[in-house]
């Protein structure tokens, strides 16, 4: 009996003296980015996985960053909630002032919960969320402070979570576009003729667009067959482009694919890759150039968000442009009229050509991310190497939008006034954006000085 006593004192004794850890030393080791980095990249992998369209894939970006930066923000008293700044978001309920917390982790319980709901593959978290929390676990934060910390970062992702459920989205799912055959719009393409991909993207409630024809685009060339007009010039540049392109120009296309489902035909069967979004790419890029800049957590989570939300709204505005002007494809126009064994490079999208939606929210992330992290900031883009795509270096962001921009062109999917508008668009998209959604308390001021 008395060895028993002295048995479960020791035991117990064996776990009580576990070294006491500083409120600094955790934090300091909670708030490497790194973890938050590789959470990031894993909600891409559920969301290549799961086959989200692109629109859609903003859309879960754009939440479950916001709920990330919301549940960090009281950490970081130099910075301020987008509450009361993005469209119809309130403020996110408040920690306790009197009580400790440790909020990068309330941070990635956020990030984990709303991507979790918003995603379908519930499996693909699980185990991963098993293993991130125990990584929280042993940086020695005390019990009573990880489990306040997650609930906090819970209650924050579930006010994200109801102001999704408000956004319109729900309501339009299964609906379906008609096409009218008029001449000169946008009818389903080869090889899957798909049905055409959200055609009501723009009844979305925006983050800080005031509405999606803010900026309007001007209307696109007019279909117009005869050999003299602005758009016969256009589609042959497009078709004589396809027939002659170079290497680089290949490469190119195909870097800035990121076509989440591409449709593969041999003989009589068909199959499909899954493939990174557009939107995943460049909070891709994000992640490349925080890791090389070493920006801090606070900076890292502010620079996902601001890019995310700029990719969403530059999806609603160019899709109400698409689906106003419901414009023809380029393989369309050649294949019915001179050459219908023509195919463009890369596999022409299920929706219609005005405005190219890569063009757009490249430009307008880029545009973010010019103004957060600086112009003429270089990097190498690895991000699709693992796909096969290649790996590209740039000079700047805006160098990195434009490339992504021309190699529609080359790609043969759009006219270049549908890719040169479409990046004018983002580009206002995205300077929209930092000027509503101000995280740094006083940046404007410090911006105006």
């Amino acid at each position: 009996m008395k060895f028993r006593l002295l048995s479960l004192i020791c035991i117990s004794l064996a776990f009580g003296c576990t070294k006491n850890v500083s409120p600094d030393e955790y934090n300091a080791k909670a708030a490497d980015p790194t973890i938050f980095h590789e959470t990031a990249t894993h909600l891409t992998d559920v969301i290549i996985h799961d086959i989200f369209k692109p629109p859609v894939a903003s859309r879960i970006y754009s939440y479950s960053f916001l709920a990330a930066y919301e549940a960090l923000v009281p950490g970081y008293p130099e910075y301020q909630s987008l509450g009361g700044q993005l469209v119809k978001f309130t403020m996110p309920p408040k920690p306790d002032s009197s009580l400790a917390y440790c909020y990068p982790l309330a941070s990635i319980k956020a990030f984990a919960t709303v991507g979790r709901t918003l995603t379908f593959s519930g499996n693909m978290w699980d185990d991963y969320e098993k293993g991130l929390f125990e990584k929280y676990r042993k940086m020695g934060i005390p019990d009573d402070v990880f489990e306040r910390s997650t609930a906090y970062g819970d209650s924050v992702a579930k006010h994200v979570l109801a102001y999704s459920a408000k956004d319109h989205y729900k309501e339009i799912r299964g609906y379906r576009y008609t096409v009218t055959n008029a001449p000169g719009t946008w009818v389903p393409t080869p090889p899957a003729y798909a049905d055409a991909c959200e055609p009501m993207w723009n009844t979305v409630r925006t983050f800080a667009l005031d509405s999606v024809t803010q900026f309007r685009c001007p209307p696109p060339a007019k279909y117009d067959l005869d050999k003299k007009s602005k758009f016969m010039d256009l589609a042959m540049e497009v078709y004589n482009t396809g027939k002659t392109l170079t290497d680089e120009q290949k490469a190119t296309a195909y870097f800035w694919d990121d076509n989440a489902f591409v449709t593969n035909v041999v003989g009589h069967a068909m199959f499909a890759n899954k493939k990174m979004t557009p939107a995943g790419h460049w909070l891709a890029i994000i992640r490349t150039v925080a890791t090389d800049k070493k920006l801090d957590l606070m900076r890292s989570t502010e620079a996902y968000t601001l890019g995310a939300l700029s990719l969403f709204d530059a999806f609603s505005a160019c899709w109400d442009e698409k689906y106003r002007t419901v414009r023809i494809r380029p393989e369309t126009v050649i294949n019915n009229n001179w050459d219908p064994n023509w195919r463009p490079f890369l596999e022409t999208p299920a929706f219609p050509e005005y405005v190219s939606g890569h063009s757009s929210i490249s430009a307008a992330c880029g545009t973010v991310l010019t103004h957060l992290i600086g112009d003429n900031v270089a990097f190498t883009d690895t991000t699709e190497k693992k796909y096969g795509h290649g790996i590209k270096s740039f000079k700047s962001f805006k160098e990195a939008y434009w490339d992504a921009s021309i190699s529609r062109v080359y790609g043969g999917i759009h006219y270049r006034d549908g890719v040169e508008q479409g990046t004018y668009l983002g580009e206002k998209v995205g300077e929209n954006v930092w000027r509503r959604a101000v995280t740094k308390k006083g940046r404007h001021e410090i911006a105006a000085n």
